[in-house]
């Protein structure tokens, strides 16, 4: 077992999040916007559709875990995995090939959170691109709610509808993130319970801040693909591997 010291404070990993409320909203975005976004990242975007690629916003809170209680927000893009290279030729492959040959993953693009432990500690173990900004999750009304606000501007102002009740599944996962110039793989695997989703649910405002301007240059706001929600979510983090650079 790993150990990191994080402000004089052990922390073991894998790390456990023992309960969480998660929101979030996938959108279909042009792929070379979406690729330009990432140009620093190593990683080529996946596309689902012959020059469309998949963007998700998402916002959590975080009540019980190994970092304490606090909120995210994450701004993460479906990527192909390093071994699979850059998509050869557009339309050479469709995407659920693409997907079926390779498999996917999920770069960690933006991850503001509202404490310092849990920025320092995403940072220092993973490479998360974890930063101090002001998160205010209203999650007790029927529609949930994410206002972020970063260097006293608004980036946006998300509004969630849950759906329809679905079931939910243990989803293991690979996220990747670049800090600093190196690129990492976490596996991850979340545990929902109460997961609802639908098709659209979703409505966003964004501010002047630049990462608002990032992803109006992606084409928000627009209709959501799909929009999830779970009211109960565990999760384990393990350690990352560093990657190779190509």
């Amino acid at each position: 077992m790993a150990s990191h010291l994080i402000q004089g404070r052990r922390v073991d990993v894998p790390v456990e999040v023992r309960d969480a409320t998660m929101c979030s909203a996938m959108y279909l975005v042009r792929a070379d916007a979406a690729r330009a976004v990432l140009a620093y990242a190593d990683l080529d975007v996946t596309e689902v559709l012959p020059g469309k690629a998949l963007c998700t916003l998402a916002f959590v809170r975080y009540g019980d875990s190994d970092l304490d209680s606090y909120n995210e927000f994450g701004v993460a893009f479906m990527v192909r995995p390093p071994e699979a290279g850059r998509l050869p030729t557009r339309g050479m492959l469709s995407g659920l090939k693409d997907l079926r040959l390779n498999g996917t993953g999920a770069f960690i693009h933006w991850l503001p959170v509202d404490q310092g432990f849990t920025m320092e500690a995403g940072r220092t173990i993973w490479g998360f691109p974890k930063e101090l900004a002001e998160i205010d999750l209203r999650l007790t009304s029927p529609y949930k709610r994410c206002v972020l606000r970063k260097d006293g501007r608004l980036v946006l102002d998300l509004l969630i509808r849950p759906g329809m009740p679905v079931v939910g599944a243990p989803t293991p996962m690979e996220a990747y993130s670049r800090l600093d110039g190196v690129t990492r793989r976490t596996s991850w695997t979340m545990r929902p319970h109460g997961v609802r989703a639908r098709p659209g649910g979703a409505l966003i405002r964004l501010g002047n801040h630049p990462i608002a301007k990032e992803l109006s240059e992606l084409g928000l706001p627009k209709r959501a693909l799909m929009t999830t929600t779970a009211s109960h979510l565990k999760m384990t983090f393990h350690a990352p591997i560093e990657l190779p650079h190509s």
